[in-house]
């Protein structure tokens, strides 16, 4: 921030200094100010710009703007004593020069730069200490979406892969004539679109493919074994086949399920009754985060608020689920007399 409010003076006091220089009028120094802040705008907008533009293609376009002007340099020295010898003609063709081939050397230095992103092995063996592993996106986790807000956190940087087959099938969801598949196909490409404006993750499109191989969850893994990558998903089914076969995987139902509050045996909640249970006589509710609650001979308080006991917690790879009972009137009496006589004492 210090850095900018500097460069803001700076460009003021450039901007007065070079209007002053060209008109001696004092009432037009303003304009000179307005245009030293506006030139600062203009660099604040580029930045700002450049911050979403992976390094190698900044690296290139700056690379071609300097090639461009050195053989703009040299041409118009080289070739400028075949023009006739008049300033209108020198002019123009420098700067004619100068615009092409710093405009054309931008242009080459942006796509070569992405082109050696874009080849750069995203890693066959052992990650090096230190350095982010690969990470391989599910076609699944991507349209769910809830890995950008993660991403967002802080809790997940480094290199994100995105084969080609991925980006096929979210296409075909997105073209697809069903609306429902075409909304959630349009809403993993907007996920995608949001990680790859994210400063500290970079997105990686990967050419990988496997011609002999049909199904996609098994082209994912045989992915995550050549690039020694994790893969991201929230699919079970995908999650146990990799596992089997040696590859990392990150669910993000996992990491759900361990981030829901701790509930043990004994505690005493208020919860809605909002159905009928499989069982004769129960009833279930849920949580805010959608953790199921089973609550025995809770079938008459459908739809009514109701205190429960927790009896026990099971916790399966698909979620967690709360089996209570319902709360004896005689327990909240003494509950209450117990703690009557802890404030009295």
């Amino acid at each position: 921030m210090v850095i900018r409010i500097v460069f803001l003076f700076l460009c003021g006091i450039a901007g007065l200094y070079l209007f002053s220089r060209g008109l001696e009028a004092k009432e037009f120094y303003v304009i000179g100010i307005v245009g030293g802040l506006l030139t600062a705008a203009l660099g604040f907008l580029i930045e700002n710009a450049i911050r979403r533009v992976p390094s190698t293609a900044v690296l290139g376009a700056a690379a071609g703007l300097i090639s461009g002007i050195a053989a703009a340099g040299i041409i118009g020295l080289t070739g400028g004593h075949l023009l006739p010898d008049l300033p209108t003609v020198h002019l123009p063709f420098r700067l004619f020069l100068f615009l092409l081939l710093s405009y054309l050397g931008v242009m080459i230095g942006i796509k070569v730069g992405s082109e050696l992103r874009a080849k750069k092995p995203v890693g066959s063996g052992p990650t090096a200490a230190g350095e982010p592993s690969n990470k391989i996106l599910d076609t699944s986790v991507i349209i769910d979406g809830r890995i950008a807000d993660l991403c967002e956190t802080g809790f997940l940087e480094g290199v994100f892969v995105i084969p080609q087959f991925i980006l096929h099938e979210l296409q075909h969801i997105a073209d697809s004539s069903d609306s429902m598949k075409r909304a959630r196909g349009r809403r993993g490409l907007d996920v995608l679109h949001r990680i790859q404006k994210m400063v500290d993750i970079d997105v990686r499109i990967v050419e990988n493919d496997f011609p002999n191989i049909r199904d996609v969850d098994a082209k994912l893994v045989a992915l995550g074994k050549e690039i020694n990558g994790k893969i991201i998903t929230n699919d079970l089914n995908l999650n146990k086949v990799a596992e089997l076969q040696g590859v990392q995987v990150l669910n993000i139902n996992e990491l759900c399920n361990a981030l829901k509050p701790a509930v043990l045996p004994g505690e005493v909640m208020r919860v809605f009754i909002l159905k009928e249970g499989k069982e004769s006589g129960q009833g279930v509710a849920y949580l805010d985060d959608g953790t199921m609650i089973v609550v025995d001979n809770a079938k008459r308080l459908i739809g009514r608020n109701a205190d429960v006991v927790v009896t026990s917690v099971l916790q399966t790879t698909a979620g967690r689920m709360i089996f209570t009972r319902l709360r004896e009137s005689g327990e909240k009496d003494k509950e209450e007399v117990h703690t009557a006589r802890e404030q009295h004492a």
